[in-house]
């Protein structure tokens, strides 16, 4: 059965994530998700915080940016984490927002070079490997973890575009797909991974849960709307915010409507389907798991 998680926002304040993770837990949900923005809570110390708060729910990182972690000094945060919590980590790394890149200094030249190189490493070191390799961007003499994980956690990327979703293929676990992730692009996506093992791929998808489905549209459109602004292939060809089109890009009106989206979805070829509220929209994840009957 697919797995079914949860988004805790990253603009909730720190202090409340141990109640929100204990929260999504009770209400059913398979996994819950975190992600690293620019300037709020950081990852490694929020997956930490979630999962010493819960027993049975995997804790994913779609995504930490790859250009600011240094994939032996990751990989060490990570193996910890994955012996503390067997097979509940689900590490992602993505390009990084090109202007927090630039405000930060760590803007690369090649996104691409740089996200492959560390994730190759990255997987390397996690297994258990010694690894050497003096590539464009990562530098590793003789490196190894003196406590490897004895159950490895996979490695995701968090990329939406052609190539980058080509390089996923070739040497990441498993893909996630920001929001929203409509049905066309997870298949032309998939196409686009091409991979030759095992590979996951995890869609996000805004949810808005109303019996009102003109108020469950509206708490979606600005996000939709922002996407849209910010372009990307799974956006080619259009340009303006139709309720059709919203009714596509979301799961929202009542709970039968966000169940039959996250079928479709479990239809398309996503793996994991990861329920992500709008910011600003304060939603329960006991609601939310109440209505579809986890």
């Amino acid at each position: 059965m697919p797995a079914l998680g949860f988004v805790v926002r990253p603009e909730h304040p720190p202090e409340q994530l141990a109640g929100r993770a204990r929260a999504v837990e009770a209400a059913g949900f398979d996994e819950l998700w975190l992600w690293e923005d620019c300037f709020l809570a950081g990852a490694i110390a929020s997956a930490a915080t979630a999962l010493a708060a819960t027993e049975r729910v995997k804790v994913g990182l779609g995504i930490m940016p790859a250009p600011v972690r240094n994939p032996a000094f990751v990989a060490m945060e990570l193996a910890a984490l994955a012996r503390m919590h067997p097979g509940r980590l689900l590490p992602g790394f993505g390009h990084g927002v090109p202007d927090w890149m630039r405000q930060i200094g760590a803007k690369p030249d090649s996104i691409l070079a740089l996200l492959e190189e560390t994730i190759s490493a990255l997987r390397a070191l996690l297994a258990g490997e010694r690894v050497s390799v003096e590539g464009r961007y990562v530098r590793l003499d003789g490196v190894a973890l003196d406590h490897p994980p004895e159950v490895v956690p996979p490695v995701f990327t968090g990329v939406r575009r052609a190539k980058s979703l080509a390089l996923s293929g070739r040497v990441a676990d498993g893909t996630i797909l920001a929001d929203p992730s409509p049905l066309p692009y997870i298949e032309w996506a998939r196409e686009q991974i091409a991979a030759t093992r095992p590979h996951r791929i995890t869609a996000f998808t805004l949810v808005s849960m109303n019996s009102d489905v003109g108020a469950a549209r509206d708490a979606v459109r600005p996000l939709v709307q922002e996407r849209l602004a910010e372009g990307g292939p799974q956006f080619d060809g259009l340009d303006s915010i139709g309720d059709d089109l919203i009714d596509r890009l979301a799961a929202l009106g009542p709970p039968e409507q966000c169940a039959a989206t996250i079928a479709a979805l479990r239809q398309a070829g996503a793996d994991a389907v990861v329920l992500v509220p709008p910011p600003g929209l304060d939603v329960d994840p006991a609601y939310l798991g109440k209505g579809l009957a986890l």
